[in-house]
């Protein structure tokens, strides 16, 4: 017999599109890393010349053209932002053009994308518009990785809250944009409750703990619960209370295979909690039916990428 799919199943997989982004708060981004070049932004003592004196000094003119260029094999993510970061640097005469979009597997020595416009600006800008198309193609082409790995299971992945600070939407929009589904963006959007919340409200087990967790579906229910388990004996009080979804913490293969079963389809499960790559495919062959790592952020790599000048 088919086990049924839990109702909530709908609220995990969403994933940000770049049309989901507030563009003011990227710019602020933007603006502060233009300000760090250019002006020594986050420092006491601010240097005595601004701008780029190294452009300044050698009186470059006119106009020019270069090309974003990988230099390893990678998943594009970040090109939406060139045009604005040229707008930030206030590049006379800018213009992109984009070979590739964002979600596009790129190989060695493939263009992502051609910018043009004032020589001076171009320069200025090189180092902003490659530290923000490198970062966010490390947790892109991370995330398809993961997504590789479990390409012939049933099970899918969930980002994480572990984010660089000031940068969630990014780093979320990057993570959609290898293949992976967003968790929760903030505190704010979802009531899942952890391992911190129960022990200070002195409900961990047994009746407590499921009078505990039914008590939040009576006050919200319209919001999404979720509980995290940190033993097998917990899954039965919080599974009776009605949740939406149960978060495994730090569970073995064997225990997640277990609650599985346990549960029956009648909450989401989430297995999570030192998921590394190498052992993606073991947990999903216990078929939670998601996986949630932070990895693809706090464990990736900037990409390789060239600013190549072809024209001035």
């Amino acid at each position: 017999m088919k086990v049924k799919e839990p109702s909530a199943l709908s609220h995990f997989r969403q994933r940000l599109s770049w049309d989901d982004l507030d563009k003011d708060a990227i710019r602020k981004l933007v603006r502060l890393a233009a300000e760090e070049d250019l002006y020594g932004k986050g420092l006491n003592n601010l240097p005595a010349k601004i701008g780029d004196q190294t452009t300044i000094s050698m009186e470059v003119s006119g106009q020019g053209m270069a090309t974003i260029v990988a230099r390893e094999s990678l998943v594009a993510c970040g090109l939406p932002m060139l045009s604005l970061i040229l707008e930030e640097f206030e590049v006379e005469d800018a213009a992109v053009e984009n070979p590739k979009s964002d979600g596009d597997e790129v190989e060695i020595g493939e263009t992502l994308a051609i910018i043009s416009g004032a020589a001076v600006g171009l320069l200025a800008a090189e180092r902003t518009l490659l530290n923000f198309i490198q970062r966010l193609s490390g947790v892109a082409t991370a995330s398809k990785a993961f997504v590789k790995v479990l390409s012939e299971t049933k099970t899918d992945l969930l980002d994480t809250r572990k984010t660089t600070p000031g940068y969630r939407a990014l780093e979320k929009y990057a993570t959609a944009t290898g293949g992976f589904f967003n968790h929760r963006y903030g505190l704010n959007d979802r009531i899942l409750v952890k391992d911190n919340h129960l022990a200070a409200n002195r409900a961990t087990k047994g009746k407590r703990l499921a009078e505990s967790v039914a008590k939040l579906k009576e006050k919200e229910p319209d919001l999404v619960i979720e509980v995290e388990v940190d033993c097998c004996e917990q899954v039965a009080p919080v599974l009776s209370a009605g949740v939406d979804a149960i978060l495994l913490d730090n569970f073995s293969v064997e225990e997640v295979a277990e609650a599985v079963e346990e549960i029956k389809g009648r909450a989401v499960v989430e297995a999570s909690g030192g998921i590394k790559l190498e052992s993606a495919r073991l947990y999903a062959e216990a078929s939670p039916h998601f996986l949630s790592t932070g990895a693809p952020v706090h464990n990736s790599s900037w990409m390789d990428l060239g600013l190549d000048w072809t024209k001035s």
